[in-house]
């Protein structure tokens, strides 16, 4: 008997020594410590822990019987595909998207470790990817556990995808993933991706993308003595551009600021760079008596769906860097401003459109209210997928939450996260048995 007593204090300690010596405690398998797990998988750019990130999804998939498959368009960057097969397979599907990678973070900047997914008492979890958009990820993996445990089927196939490289373009994922027999074959009527939290009571919803212009900028002219002055010089000519351009920036913040436009509905145009001068060894680092051959500058654009891509080009060319002034200039479009039949990268938010009116009937039968649909300022994967013709709507449901996606300190509500959950049992659910008419 004393003996017994032995193996069961000695297994008791090593127990305890096991938990104390493991980088995290010991969780219970819950939603919010599912949750950690997966924020706590390092997939910040430039070294994405991509197989960690799959493998564990993997294990969730697997552990509630839903179909999956890894896509691999480039070397090193896996895209994972989860699948519900409906009960009438041949109606077109419907696509979850999130995206696998976060933005990197500086750790001495965090409370708490940006990958250690602390949750405060408060029930605050921060972590990278907490809001962009590990949350979504996570939450549609649950929102099916839930829907399986209560025996549903969905008449719709669902899909469920996380994408590589979100973060940087999408060009090595989404891009070339919805140009592939494989998206093709998934027969696609509607999708979600991600959105973004809402500091009021109300769940924000975006219905497009603004794209992405880089704009580079060269001028040149005679290089001389620093005491004389030339006509048309770099840097004189340079300047010129950054005064037109400067003067447009404000026509479209003023627009915004007298609150006759949302700053994603103008073109917003901001400088990046500015390089120019000859280098020396002196206190500077210019030599300050020479004028430079070449000045260059960089500006980052952003185009709404209801801007004319080819105007904002003929306004480029003729009035910020004509060519009469000795200037070149190169546009970088970064994704689709036109889907491929040509049309704005748009989805309809009103009757006209029956996803719509499925999705708003759904959140407000979970007791949720819809802000009024925007255009988001920033870019998501959303725009590869509409430039197939498929209806996307960009949506996160956090509301009364701060805006924190790249920031220092990104955290998310456990509560505002299990919400979450909810909102999205009544979105597959409802919108996988939609049968239109």
């Amino acid at each position: 008997m004393a003996s017994l007593h032995c193996r069961h204090f000695l297994l008791l300690h090593l127990i305890i020594l096991t938990a104390t010596s493991l980088p995290f405690p010991l969780e219970q398998d819950t939603p919010v410590s599912r949750f950690q797990q997966y924020l706590r998988i390092k997939t910040a750019h430039p070294e994405p822990d991509y197989s960690s990130a799959v493998s564990f999804l993997i294990s969730q998939a697997q552990s509630i019987g839903l179909q999956y498959r890894t896509l691999e368009f480039s070397p090193g960057k896996p895209l994972l595909l989860l699948s519900w097969i409906g009960s009438n397979p041949s109606l077109p599907s419907l696509l979850f998207n999130s995206h696998l990678d976060s933005v990197p973070a500086e750790p001495s900047k965090w409370l708490h470790p940006p990958f250690s997914a602390v949750r405060t008492p408060d029930g605050r979890i921060h972590a990278r990817g907490a809001q962009d958009d590990k949350c979504i990820g996570m939450q549609y993996i649950e929102a099916i556990r839930n829907l399986k445990h209560k025996n549903f089927t969905p008449t719709r196939t669902i899909h469920v995808s996380y994408v590589p490289d979100e973060e940087i373009g999408g060009s090595d994922g989404a891009a070339k993933f919805v140009h592939s027999m494989d998206f093709e074959n998934l027969n696609i009527g509607f999708a979600l991706d991600e959105g973004q939290a809402s500091p009021g009571d109300e769940f924000r919803v975006f219905y497009a993308d603004r794209s992405p212009w880089g704009l580079k900028i060269k001028a040149n002219g005679r290089p001389g003595h620093g005491s004389r002055m030339y006509d048309n010089s770099a840097m004189e000519n340079l300047m010129k551009s950054l005064e037109v351009i400067s003067r447009f920036r404000e026509s479209q913040f003023d627009v915004v600021k007298a609150g006759k436009a949302a700053n994603s509905e103008v073109i917003s145009v901001n400088p990046v760079y500015v390089k120019a001068g000859v280098t020396s060894d002196t206190a500077s680092g210019f030599a300050m008596n020479v004028q430079p051959s070449e000045a260059e500058a960089g500006f980052d654009i952003r185009l709404p769906p209801t801007a004319n891509p080819e105007e904002m080009k003929r306004r480029i060319a003729e009035e910020w860097v004509p060519a009469i002034r000795n200037m070149s200039y190169e546009i970088i479009e970064k994704g689709p401003i036109r889907d491929d039949m040509g049309r704005p990268l748009m989805t309809l938010t009103n009757a006209s459109n029956p996803w719509w009116l499925v999705f708003e009937q759904a959140i407000t039968f979970v007791g949720g209210k819809l802000a009024k649909p925007e255009i988001l300022a920033s870019t998501t994967d959303a725009r590869y997928i509409r430039q197939r013709g498929i209806p996307v709507l960009n949506f996160s449901p956090m509301s009364n939450t701060p805006i924190l996606l790249h920031d220092h300190n990104e955290h998310l509500r456990d509560t505002v996260y299990l919400k979450g959950i909810e909102v999205y049992e009544t979105l597959i659910s409802s919108l996988s048995s939609f049968i239109e008419a």
